[in-house]
């Protein structure tokens, strides 16, 4: 199979969809891997490590598009990569469909069939393509909560972990998932005065017996959020419908009830956002601010840090890119349902339940096209 990497586009974007080692690992297989010249160079991954590898170093991404048979990326195509793909092309990447109608007509109208990282699954139910990023923005949240508390930042100015006599700041995660977990173990190791709320209580009673009473663990309760958000410095939305668009969990109402000079950082915002305020940012323009309250909603916040996003990524994603390159598409995601739960469009069809109730549109189930 013909796979192509080309350059990210969106604002900030230096990850790249595969590292040399993963290029290859697929060569050794009698692959071809077609790379778009300077993909990985803002990271450290110079076209002649991509070269000695074995990759075919490409000048546009144009070429690649036109050549490759399976596309391999990060962040959702941009309207220009949706005008370049074709039918009988696989697209593997990070989609994030359920808030972007936009996008979904647009890989709709290419004809090529499209595999979200984001809801692929594992035997465990989890979502293995998903965690790496999710444990990066976990992290990140707090730092990025941590420097916009400063004043010179827009924040109230109020040190994360405090000081002898003075209180630390209050941090609300809502949400105990994989970003919620990561951000909860940033936000206790610098110091903070931290909560987590969550319908899972089994999740729950996990993290009191790690932690005990460093932190309060709440059932999500809507009057209970409600009272944590309006006294938090820091609240933190790390909640994730897989596949579909997150829950509002914290209203325009609320918002306005926080203190002026507080922080939200919403972390779900490539769904959408759990905040009613929210609108999505870039790293060049990171943060606005509603009622005096500073929202960071960065949509690609692992892009910060793109070498260690795009090694922890490549990780996850490789050995699937391996079993479509070897099997192809039809085949892998036949025998393969963990794969097959990220089809979000194939050949005109969109196949993502979750998508088609977010957008209040039909679908059509995988398995009925790959039979077909």
């Amino acid at each position: 199979m013909i796979v192509g990497v080309p350059q990210e586009v969106k604002n900030n974007e230096f990850r790249v969809g595969l590292t040399p080692g993963n290029v290859r690992g697929l060569c050794k297989q009698g692959h071809s891997v077609l790379v778009q010249r300077g993909a990985g160079e803002q990271i450290g991954l110079s076209d002649e490590s991509y070269r000695l590898a074995g990759a075919t170093l490409i000048n546009s991404a144009a070429e690649v598009f036109a050549k490759a048979e399976m596309v391999v990326k990060v962040k959702e195509p941009q309207p220009q990569e949706c005008a370049m793909l074709r039918e009988d092309q696989i697209l593997f990447t990070y989609l994030h469909l359920a808030p972007d109608p936009q996008q979904t007509k647009a890989l709709l109208a290419s004809g090529a069939s499209c595999i979200a990282y984001e809801t692929v699954t594992s035997c465990t139910g989890a979502l293995p393509l998903l965690a790496p990023m999710s444990e990066v923005a976990g992290r990140m949240s707090i730092q990025a909560a941590a420097s916009h508390l400063e004043k010179t930042n827009g924040g109230l100015g109020i040190l994360m972990a405090g000081v002898p006599g003075v209180a630390p700041a209050k941090v609300v995660i809502l949400g105990a998932g994989v970003v919620g977990r990561n951000a909860l173990q940033m936000a206790v190791g610098m110091g903070a005065d931290v909560c987590i709320f969550d319908r899972n209580i089994d999740c729950l009673r996990q993290i009191n017996m790690l932690y005990g009473n460093r932190v309060r663990t709440f059932y999500a309760d809507p009057l209970l959020v409600e009272l944590e958000v309006c006294e938090a410095d820091v609240v933190i939305g790390a909640v994730l419908l897989p596949g579909a668009a997150a829950p509002k969990l914290v209203t325009r109402e609320m918002v306005r009830k926080m203190k002026a000079g507080a922080v939200v950082v919403d972390v779900a915002i490539d769904q959408g956002g759990c905040f009613e305020t929210s609108k999505a940012t870039t790293h060049a323009d990171p943060t606005f601010i509603v009622d005096g309250v500073l929202h960071y909603c960065v949509a690609n916040m692992p892009g910060a840090v793109a070498r260690t996003s795009t090694f922890a990524l490549t990780n996850a994603t490789y050995p699937f890119i391996e079993v479509l390159a070897n099997s192809g598409m039809v085949k892998a995601l036949s025998h393969n349902h963990h794969l097959r739960n990220g089809l979000s469009v194939h050949r005109g069809n969109l196949t993502s339940e979750p998508v088609a109730k977010a957008q209040k549109v039909d679908f059509v189930p995988a398995e009925e096209l790959l039979v077909a």
